[in-house]
Parts: C-alpha cells; structure tokens; sequence
C-alpha cells in the first residue's frame, strides 16, 4: 500500500499524542531538561499541579485525596510527593480525563498510592491500542473502575462526579467536577488559545466537540472556575465560562470555514492553506505535539466529508 504524504502526517500526529514518537524514539541524544514544576491552590481544598503534560487537578480535604490526571512518570513522581506533604491520608481516586500518554503515562507511579483509579468506559481499549502502537505495552497501568455516562461520589465534605458527553478530543473524555469547590477541570477538552489535537482515530469528533462545551456550559454556575488541559503561556491553564465560549466559537468558525469551502468544490489542500482564522489569530500551535490551523481544518474536512458524518 502507498503511504502519501498527507496521510504519514496524520498517522504522525496521531502517534505522537500517544507518545509513540518521543524524542526518545525519535533517536534525540540530549537529555531532556528537568521540567519546571509548580502546585497552585485555586478554591478551596482544590487546586492544580504543573509539569510536563497535561495539567494535573487535585483535591486535598481533611479525610479526602482526589487527583485528575497523572502526566508522566517523572513529574508524576514530583506530584505525588508533593501531594503527600499536604496530605496525610492515602489518595482515593486517580482519574484519567481520557487516554493520552501526557495524561495517563504517570498511573504507574500513583498506582501504589491511590484506591482506585476510574475512567470513561471507552477509555482502557483507547489507552491499550495507542500503548500497542508505541510498543509500550508493559508500561500502562489502565483504570480498574470505568463507567458509562456519570459517575459520582460524596466524600465527607466534598462531592466529586465525572461526566462523559460523547466524543469530542477522543472517543471517551470526561469532565470531572469538584462539585462544592466549584472547580471543573476539563482535560483537552479546552486547549486555552491553542490550536488542539482532534484525535480522529481515537473516535474524536469535530461537531459533537461543540456540544460538550456547549453541555458544560449549560451545566456549571457562572462563577465556575475551570481547569484546561493544555493552554498558552500567556492565557493559562485555567479560566471561567468565558474562555470555553470562546473555544466552542472557534470550534464553530472552523466547521463554518469547512463547510463553505467543501460547498464551493475546494480540495482538503486548499482548505487547510488558510493562514489564520478570522477572530482567532492570536491562537498558536502547541508543542509537542505538533498541531496547526491547517491539521485542524483537514480533520474537520474528513469529519464532514465522512460518510459516516454526524448529523
């Protein structure tokens, strides 16, 4: 079978979201540098955690631990002992936002740690097949609790619940909610002023991305504060209502872009040269892994294009 171009890019994309090209892999020589690391409280007992990856969500109470996420295995590390100096009882819950690596790489190292570790029901076939691809099999550690659509438990001065709303980033995201700190943290949900990764492959969908957010919104109180799996050094990885307004809208202005061009005959090429959205200029490409406009627009293009397209 012949590989183009076009779709070795895609495949790429795909596979260094799962992690399978690292630099590592990739046959870099330098040592990576030690990652900059940092926890900030946001509202009451709740709070995140920075490091490589994506953005970690804690919940520190007098009885109670529960952490969103776990990146990799060394700012994992960093996390955890962290954590266990604010806290002295053992953590509850780990959860898995959804699948990729820079979310999940890190359950081995709270493994010991944590009661148990729950996720979408769709997410452990995800996490397995992507760790097949990048030949790192014996490195996961899967979610040993997994539900369907909601999930919740009432701890002694907290509720914690997750949401599962359809395919969006991946086939199986949640939203987990730190219900009486009003804290949300929304994995890749949100890409705060970032063009994200749509992970095709994994079930993710362009169209029903903007229904979760709309979802979400529709759910949570004005004064909502939200945690963001990736964002721009300048915008943060955290925010309000407002800036998942402003991600379903750009969501929005790309399917509508999409769709005019698909009408007036154009190729997936020629979509994917525009060189900026309108009203979305200042969004920048993340790294890793590499995404831009144009990959955006032309998974978009396939999603509409689809004959399995949703209505």
């Amino acid at each position: 079978m012949t590989v183009t171009r076009r779709q070795f890019l895609t495949v790429s994309s795909a596979l260094l979201a799962s992690g399978a090209l690292s630099p590592l892999r990739l046959g870099a020589q330098a040592a990576p540098a030690a990652p900059v690391t940092k926890f900030q409280d946001l509202r009451r007992s709740a709070g995140i955690f920075t490091g490589r990856g994506g953005t970690i969500g804690w919940l520190i109470t007098p009885d109670n631990t529960v952490v969103v996420d776990s990146q990799y295995p060394d700012t994992a590390k960093i996390c955890l002992d962290g954590l266990k100096s604010r806290a002295s009882h053992p953590i509850d819950f780990l959860l898995n936002t959804h699948h990729h690596v820079d979310h999940t790489a890190g359950n081995g190292v709270f493994r010991p740690a944590v009661g148990r570790i729950v996720a979408q029901r769709g997410e452990p076939a995800l996490q397995r097949a992507a760790a097949a691809q990048a030949h790192t099999l014996p490195e996961q550690v899967y979610p040993d609790m997994t539900f369907s659509t909601n999930w919740k438990m009432v701890l002694a001065t907290e509720t914690v619940s997750a949401t599962y709303h359809g395919p969006a980033h991946t086939g199986a995201d949640i939203v987990v909610r730190f219900e009486d700190a009003g804290v949300v943290h929304m994995g890749d949900l949100v890409w705060n002023h970032l063009h994200p990764f749509i992970d095709r492959p994994a079930g993710a969908s362009v169209v029903n991305w903007v229904k979760v957010l709309e979802a979400v919104l529709n759910e949570d109180p004005a004064d909502t504060v939200y945690i963001f799996g990736h964002g721009k050094a300048s915008a943060g990885v955290t925010g309000h209502a407002a800036d998942l307004r402003h991600f379903r809208d750009y969501f929005t202005a790309v399917i509508e872009y999409v769709q005019r061009g698909i009408r007036a005959g154009e190729s997936k090429a020629e979509i994917a040269k525009l060189p900026a959205l309108r009203g979305f200029e200042d969004y920048e490409a993340p790294a890793p892994p590499r995404v831009s406009l144009a990959s955006v627009l032309e998974v978009t293009y396939d999603e509409l294009t689809a004959p399995e397209r949703p209505a």
